[in-house]
């Protein structure tokens, strides 16, 4: 019978899924800051904006009304991170802060309190396991932080694995991914972590942009070990966003050396069978920022408009995915 269920909750969800729709740029009621290099993520209903190569301020959005708040000043430059939402609160950890190509990795947690509006300095990170650009993710009440690289754009991209309680404040280093990256996301499906997108940004050699990752790594908690599948991301490109939802993971966004322009490819993987569907196109590629999943739409603000350091957004799009 429970075989029975999984079959039918997996084909529910496929019939949904393929009922595709297109992205719509939202008429919100005032504008949010320009940024990118950012992380945008939902906590308690209210979807956040937060960090950037310039200071901003955070900023909330309410999908209700449509409005933006402007929130608390940062306490400092923080960028190239991929905030989560935990216990209610919001996370910054794995971030850089400083200027290209050198950013150095910052040592400590950041964490925000949106009830509160305040910020507070969080665990140090073992100097041994510093670097930004991290995938972070939560299961089960602790956190955990993929690949990244030491030395901002410049050399230093490692394969770390590392799990933290907040309980109980211990780190844990786990087995390494199979392959380094920096300037991707990661996310939770289910017991598997996926590490999808991403690349070896390597100033130090002249090859920010070129050296992409296509292969795809999971880690599988069930038996503590990462597995590569068998198909590759369709469309190489770092700086970008991933989203779950059920057995589907979107990859969306990014940079690449092979067009000036944002990626604005929305690439959905079914992690049941390794396969690769194309999702509608966003209206406007971008790069360096988050998405939320919220109430069976795809939300996604700011980033920049081209590969690089610019034009900033400040426009948010939507799409149906349920």
């Amino acid at each position: 019978m429970k075989q029975l269920f999984l079959f039918t909750l997996y084909l529910i969800c496929s019939v949904s899924f393929a009922q595709d729709s297109s992205w719509e740029i939202l008429e919100t009621t005032n504008e949010a800051s320009p940024r990118h290099e950012n992380s945008f993520v939902e906590c308690d209903g209210k979807f956040y904006a937060l960090g950037g190569r310039t200071d901003r301020p955070v900023e909330e959005f309410d999908p209700k009304t449509k409005t933006w708040k402007q929130l608390a000043d940062v306490p400092m430059n923080f960028h190239h991170f991929q905030a989560i939402s935990f216990d209610h609160e919001i996370y910054v950890i794995g971030a850089f802060t400083g200027g290209y190509p050198h950013e150095t990795p910052i040592p400590n947690f950041l964490i925000f309190n949106p009830k509160k509006n305040e910020w507070r300095e969080g665990p140090e990170i073992p100097k041994d396991r510093l670097r930004g650009s991290v995938g972070v993710f939560t299961r089960n009440g602790k956190i955990y932080l993929a690949s990244g690289i030491i030395d901002g754009h410049w050399d230093g991209h490692v394969t770390w694995f590392d799990e933290y309680d907040p309980k109980t404040g211990k780190w844990t280093i786990l087995p390494d991914a199979p392959r380094a990256r920096d300037h991707f996301s990661a996310t939770l499906v289910g017991d598997r972590a996926y590490l999808v997108g991403g690349r070896r940004s390597s100033a130090v050699i002249g090859k920010v942009l070129d050296l992409t990752v296509p292969e795809v790594d999971y880690f599988d908690f069930n038996t503590n070990t990462w597995h590569t599948i068998d198909s590759t991301l369709p469309t190489e490109r770092a700086g970008t966003s991933n989203v779950a939802n059920g057995p589907y993971l979107v990859v969306m966004n990014g940079e690449s050396i092979a067009q000036e322009a944002a990626h604005a490819e929305v690439e959905m993987l079914d992690t049941r069978d390794g396969t690769w569907t194309s999702l509608p196109e966003l209206n406007q590629g971008r790069h360096g920022t988050g998405v939320v999943y919220y109430k069976g739409k795809i939300y996604v603000a700011a980033g920049s408009a081209n590969r690089g350091g610019g034009p900033e957004l400040n426009n948010i799009e939507v799409l149906e995915w349920k």
